[in-house]
């Protein structure tokens, strides 16, 4: 593998109050991504941190009756110790009341100032306290921000403006020349439909009268700077941009910033524009993440939806947690979180895929083996294909990071783990073993070293469970980079461990009781249980040719998008050998289009076309519902040529 530098950055989180479940996404997805380069063999630079200063900062340690500087000396410290215990590996983590900071700031204050890019000026106009920004008309309806619901007051007052509006050009050209600076690209096009209204110049300045806690302006004392012109500058300031001069332009070279939707604005214009004034090279990528939603609304302390990482931690387990985030999050989309839906993914993944053949496969080689890693013999054409499926998933991790697909590099590992049930279950390692030991000890050791790949690969994603894995299989050493990763690394004769469950089965989370009468609560229920049952043991009967005359294909999904004006509807497009069709599925509320591409899935092929929601769908994708409610797509096992059909 190529080596090269890796740059990631959180934004820094803001300590009004605890960290909450998209705080931990960002940063767990920050960690594995970073994992993921150093095992392509190159060198990371990871940083973290939180951002301390502000009106929200200043209000809140009045309320507590502390001075500011107290208050986030307490508060920062509930993100600073959660990341450990997430297994978050972050390099440095700046604080923007550190001394190292507020100096870099300043510095670049003054050099702005000096240049004429910052000039005093009088501002009438909407200020929000809760956003802490300003606002023009257009972006204020009914005393409230039009974008975040915030309620805005009307001020007068002087204050610094910083010359953004100078910039907007050479900030569209450089995003035109640059298809993947702003990732993903949809929100490229966001930025200059934003540039596309008229840049203006930007306030950088609040009066002490009305705001202390902040960093002084070098220029005017009766001043601190905006919070965001201080907060972003820690991109910088922590790489060393004034002190150690190399060693930031080394890992700004390869700078990668990881934000929220909603902080787009300020890190794709304001960011940029600061940089552009002080010759300062822009980062390579900025790439930002969707919202855990819940109830179809974003997560946060101030919607009062926030759901506590630790609390998940601690019941699931680390790596429990940070698996169904990464699998369950395409970046770029939002997604739904549910504690129902993490307990599905453990069960159905972790507990029944890849917990499950550890479990048989181990047992197998402690009972006939002597608990040790077989010889393999000479490979058969079935061992081949996984060989090529492992060596496969090697090859395509590369493209999958570059691309910011880290939920597909996942599932298709995953895949790899699935195939290998199917090959157990195909080769029959319990059966052969008492008439072809040779072949018994074949099939277990192309299990354990699949295995051994697997754990390689999600190990950016569950760090401690694929050690624990690795340990339990025979596999000694740490790991390094893809480099060192081949087929026939694992040594036969090494001895197994045995251990509890790497991952036991959960029960569903009891659901809160409705507040109707109990009768309503539960009658229907049992109808409903009733009504399933009887229609289980009393199907239609029907001859076996009229079945035959149901045609079902294996297709692969070439395009997913959602139907516009419906939030259940997507509408697929499917490869069936040379044939295309397109099929409307419900399926929207159960999978991301993202996640479906390249996907196969059932189809039955010769029903009649009809319209749904105005759209014409030329057959069925066929699926079933799970006991916890979600819907699962029949699929083959294992890749099958598209259009082959069912039989």
């Amino acid at each position: 593998m190529a080596t090269g530098d890796f740059y990631i950055t959180t934004p820094i989180y803001y300590v009004n109050d605890k960290p909450h479940i998209g705080h931990a996404y960002c940063t767990i997805l920050a960690d594995a991504m970073t994992r993921y380069h150093a095992l392509l063999g190159h060198e990371t630079f990871f940083l973290t941190g939180t951002d301390e200063h502000g009106q929200k900062v200043q209000e809140a340690a009045q309320q507590r009756g502390i001075s500011p500087q107290q208050h986030v000396d307490e508060m920062h410290v509930a993100f600073k110790a959660l990341w450990p215990e997430l297994q978050i590996r972050n390099d440095d983590f700046v604080r923007t009341t550190q001394q190292r900071h507020v100096d870099v700031v300043r510095h670049f204050l003054q050099q702005l100032y000096d240049a004429g890019e910052i000039y005093a000026d009088d501002y009438e106009g909407w200020y929000s306290v809760k956003d802490e920004v300003f606002l023009t008309d257009k972006e204020v309806a009914d005393g409230k921000s039009i974008q975040t619901g915030a309620e805005v007051t009307r001020i007068t007052e002087r204050n610094y403006f910083f010359r953004m509006s100078k910039y907007a050009d050479q900030l569209r050209a450089h995003i035109e020349d640059n298809p993947t600076f702003i990732q993903p690209e949809h929100r490229a096009n966001e930025v200059l439909g934003f540039l596309d209204k008229g840049l203006g110049d930007l306030c950088i300045s609040r009066p002490k009268a009305r705001l202390s806690w902040g960093i002084e302006l070098p220029f005017d004392d009766d001043y601190v700077t905006y919070v965001w012109f201080d907060a972003l500058i820690n991109y910088i300031s922590a790489i060393g941009v004034l002190s150690e001069p190399a060693h930031f332009r080394r890992w700004w070279a390869a700078s990668h910033h990881l934000i929220g939707k909603d902080i787009l604005t300020t890190h794709s214009v304001y960011w940029t524009t600061m940089l552009l004034a002080l010759g300062i090279p822009l980062p390579r990528h900025i790439i930002a993440t969707g919202w855990w939603l819940q109830d179809k609304q974003k997560m946060s302390k101030r919607s009062g939806k926030a759901i506590s990482p630790l609390g998940m931690k601690d019941v699931y387990g680390t790596d429990v947690l940070r698996y169904f985030l990464l699998r369950d999050m395409v970046i770029g989309l939002d997604s739904n979180f549910s504690e129902e839906a993490l307990v599905r993914r453990n069960n159905a993944d972790l507990a029944n895929d890849l917990g499950n053949l550890a479990r048989r496969v181990g047992g197998l080689v402690h009972k006939w083996f002597e608990g040790r890693v077989p010889d393999p013999g000479p490979p058969t054409e079935a061992e081949a294909e996984i060989v090529a499926l492992a060596e496969g998933l090697v090859a395509s991790l590369p493209g999958w990071l570059r691309e910011l697909k880290v939920h597909t590099a996942i599932e298709e590992t995953m895949q790899l783990v699935r195939r290998l049930n199917k090959y157990i279950t195909e080769t029959e390692p319990y059966r052969t073993v008492k008439t072809d030991i040779q072949a018994a000890g074949r099939s277990l050791y192309t299990a354990l070293e699949g295995l051994r790949f697997a754990a390689w690969l999600l190990s950016p994603v569950m760090p401690s469970k694929c050690d624990a894995l690795l340990q339990a299989i025979g596999a000694s050493g740490t790991i390094g980079t893809l480099s060192d990763l081949s087929w026939g690394g694992l040594t036969p004769g090494a001895p197994l461990e045995k251990g509890a469950a790497l991952f036991p089965r959960r029960d569903a989370p009891k659901a809160e009781p409705d507040s109707g009468p109990p009768e309503a609560d539960s009658k229907p229920k049992k109808k409903a249980k009733t009504s399933k049952k009887v229609a289980l043991e009393t199907p239609e009967v029907i001859e076996f040719a009229e079945f035959m005359r149901v045609d079902l294909r294996v297709a692969t999904v070439i395009e997913a998008v959602a139907v516009e004006g419906s939030d259940r509807l997507l509408r697929l497009q499917l490869d069936l050998g040379g044939v295309q069709r397109q099929v409307v599925a419900g399926i929207a509320k159960h999978f991301a289009p993202a996640d479906l591409i390249a996907q196969q899935v059932t189809v039955a092929f010769n029903l009649a076309p009809r319209k749904i929601f105005g759209l014409e769908s030329q057959g069925m994708v066929l699926a079933v519902d799970t006991p916890g409610g979600d819907l699962a797509l029949l699929r083959p096992t294992a890749p099958v040529a598209p259009g082959t059909r069912v039989s």
